[in-house]
């Protein structure tokens, strides 16, 4: 090949060792495509949740307990976990079809819902919820 016909292409990649592996790290001011912007520790999460309170309300399984038994996970996981089927279906419209990105982490987005549903999209998306207009009459 000719140097008039090559092209040659840097990506500013840096390589940081996470969990003791390597992980290549995008560029600072890299803004992920809209399609994949949402976590897939988040999506996996409220998968198995939503299929956990399916299987509860089957009648699989009486307790949590007998779940987490046999999904071979501690209880106290699978309880906390099973939270996120219980998200406010505005919150869970905007996590799977929106992908729009959390302000907060997955526990913390299990603690979010136990907040009444109009308080969780504030919290999970990180919005200022405007004061409650009273008026004096």
């Amino acid at each position: 090949m000719s140097g008039s016909n090559t092209i040659q292409v840097f990506v500013p990649l840096k390589i940081r060792k996470k969990n003791g592996r390597p992980k290549i790290m995008p560029p600072a001011d890299y803004l992920p495509s809209q399609d994949q912007a949402q976590d897939p520790h988040i999506l996996r999460a409220l998968g198995r949740a939503w299929a956990w309170r399916r299987r509860m309300e089957a009648g699989e399984f009486g307790t949590v307990r007998d779940l987490a038994i046999a999904v071979n996970l501690a209880e106290r996981h699978v309880s906390r976990q099973l939270r996120l089927a219980y998200l406010a279906p505005e919150v869970l419209k905007r996590l799977v079809f929106g992908r729009e990105v959390t302000a907060v982490t997955l526990m913390q987005l299990t603690e979010s819902a136990a907040l009444p549903w109009v308080e969780q999209a504030g919290v999970v998306f990180g919005q200022t919820l405007a004061p409650p207009n009273h008026q004096k009459g």
